[in-house]
């Protein structure tokens, strides 16, 4: 409560003895009352409606209210800032501690259902119609009433009927509920939406800080946006289903937004009208609830002892003045139970390889009004973009509750056979969705090494193509790379930095010269077979590339060169015949 001290302005004597005066004006003017005593305003903030005879579903039980109205004059711009001095008209003054619970509950709002649009102008209007801004600002250094404020028994005689619900608990009444506190709850409803907004562990009615953002969250339910005029007029009707009430909560509404300023604790202006006893009905939520342009709450007569006059006839008592009974309007969800936002649950980046499973899953979690985990929430997935990837079942939409942690998980994803950016959508919550939206990528397939598939060398004549093909295999990890988009590119040296335009060729399909092939991509296996390759006129040793996605090459020698003729063929020599052998002389014959 450190914080909240150092806002609060300070009270001196002189304050002490407004004060007294204070509570003097307020027990004349039958304002809801110190503990024990009759007064007005009491929000049922509807709760469990167990026994009401006449509260037509609303918020207070269309109890009694101040009828006060801001004065015609627009404040003197004091502005809202709380450090500026209490300056201006004296209405437009609001005690410092309930100012500043008004502007953290706005706050807290914001964070967990930023779609309501809660101003904190709003609440001070409300406030100052049901209890005259805490009686003036009485409370204590962690804004609690003191005394407490409580409302008249609700035993209608003359107000809704509503049996105790709290054994007297908030209300200190063991027969009838009383609404209690500075935003004058009912315990059935407080007990559905009490808060703790000042962290002491309690959920306390009579403390501003809790019951200002109770309040608040209340008036948010069923998806409302109170930036919509209609929507706020509903939000309002629901507190107190009554016309002369939204009209005067509308007009003090106007009024602090014109400007306002802080005043010390106990020193606030406490109402002079007596406050109305049992109000009209006016229309229920939907119908046209606009204010008219000059309210004029009427209110009944004082009787002596400071208690409000009962309404000439009680709800369904006969008179033929009294409106007809209404069916009971539509209670708001409980905020543990009301969606309040939907945030990422720690969904990493989604990148995948084309034709690849997603290693990321999307998943969000869902949160209540109160900013708690809330489970059985359907969130529907979809997936937005052009590279064909789909959820596992190949769907591109589908829809899963919340667990127990509020967390709801996408089935995997796997992706496309095109490269590129697509979005996953999830969206959640009906009268006022709440989406959010994830970038994902197809990435191309890749490659981490290229190789030939044979070692023969790829020679041919000048204008004459090359006779043996030219077959590659790519691999990732060790593994066939499929699908792997491959760029061939005759090159002046090893490196592939200068192309080359001379020497070989591919052609294109109108059979003209090119010297890159762009567009290439492995089988199933792996594998590429390149287009036919032709050599030019001029003979040399030439040099091919080729490189993959992901950074693989492979550089492949083409040698151009004329065929040699064979070398003529040498005549064999003629045989040498050896001589006669010499007859015998006659002499040596026998």
């Amino acid at each position: 409560m450190a914080a909240h001290i150092g806002r609060r302005l300070r009270k001196g004597a002189t304050t002490t003895a407004v004060a007294a005066a204070a509570v003097a004006a307020l027990a004349a003017s039958q304002a809801p009352a110190a503990e024990g005593a009759v007064g007005a305003g009491d929000p049922q903030a509807a709760g469990e409606d167990t026994a009401s005879a006449g509260n037509d579903g609303a918020a207070t039980g269309n109890s009694p209210y101040y009828t006060d109205l801001p004065p015609l004059v627009t404040p003197g711009k004091p502005g809202s800032s709380s450090s500026l001095p209490a300056a201006g008209s004296a209405e437009a003054g609001i005690p410092a501690t309930i100012l500043a619970a008004y502007k953290q509950a706005e706050q807290t709002v914001a964070t967990t259902d930023p779609a309501c649009r809660l101003p904190w102008q709003l609440l001070a209007a409300i406030g100052k119609v049901e209890s005259g801004q805490a009686r003036g600002g009485r409370v204590d250094a962690n804004g609690t009433a003191t005394p407490r404020i409580l409302g008249p028994a609700l035993n209608g005689q003359g107000f809704a009927l509503i049996k105790d619900t709290d054994g007297g608990a908030y209300d200190g009444d063991a027969v009838h509920d009383r609404a209690v506190g500075p935003m004058q709850f009912i315990p059935s409803t407080w007990a559905s939406w009490g808060q703790d907004a000042n962290g002491d562990g309690r959920k306390d009615p009579n403390n501003i800080y809790d019951a200002a953002l109770a309040a608040g969250r209340y008036l948010c339910a069923n998806d409302r946006d109170l930036a919509v005029g209609a929507e706020l007029d509903q939000a309002v009707l629901s507190y107190n289903r009554s016309r002369e009430y939204l009209n005067t909560v509308r007009s003090w509404f106007s009024y602090y937004q014109r400007g306002t300023h802080e005043v010390p604790d106990g020193t606030g202006t406490l109402p002079t009208a007596p406050s109305t006893p049992l109000p009209t009905p006016g229309p229920r939520p939907g119908a046209d609830s606009r204010p008219s342009a000059t309210p004029s709450p009427k209110p009944s007569p004082s009787k002596p002892g400071g208690k409000p006059s009962p309404a000439p006839s009680k709800p369904g008592g006969g008179d033929s003045s009294s409106p007809a009974p209404k069916p009971p309007a539509p209670k708001p969800t409980p905020p543990a139970e009301t969606f309040g936002s939907l945030e990422n649950a720690g969904t990493g980046p989604l990148r995948a390889t084309a034709g690849q499973t997603f290693d990321e899953r999307v998943s969000v979690r869902a949160r209540n009004a109160l900013g708690a985990p809330l489970a059985k929430v359907p969130v529907t997935f979809t997936v937005t973009g052009d590279t064909g990837t789909l959820f596992a079942g190949g769907g591109k939409t589908v829809t899963v509750r919340t667990g127990a942690d509020g967390t709801a998980t996408a089935p995997q994803l796997h992706a496309g056979e095109k490269a590129g950016e697509f979005t996953v959508t999830a969206v959640a919550g009906t009268g006022r969705p709440r989406t959010l939206a994830y970038a994902a990528t197809v990435t191309a397939r890749q490659a981490d090494a290229v190789a030939r598939t044979d070692d023969k060398a790829l020679v041919a004549a000048p204008g004459e193509k090359f006779a043996d093909p030219v077959t590659v295999k790519a691999t990732y990890k060790d593994a066939a790379a499929a699908g792997v988009a491959v760029t061939a590119t005759m090159v002046e040296d090893r490196a592939g930095a200068v192309a080359n335009d001379k020497g070989p060729y591919f052609k294109d399909a109108a059979g003209k010269p090119v010297r890159t092939l762009t567009g290439l991509t492995t089988d199933a296996e792996g594998k590429l077979r390149l287009p036919e390759i032709h050599a030019d006129g001029e003979e040399g040793t030439y040099l091919l590339r080729l490189t993959t996605e992901g950074g693989a090459s492979l550089v492949i020698e083409l040698t151009v060169e004329a065929p040699r003729e064979p070398a003529p063929e040498e005549p064999a020599p003629a045989e040498t015949q050896a001589p006669p052998a010499a007859e015998p002389s006659e002499a040596a014959k026998p």
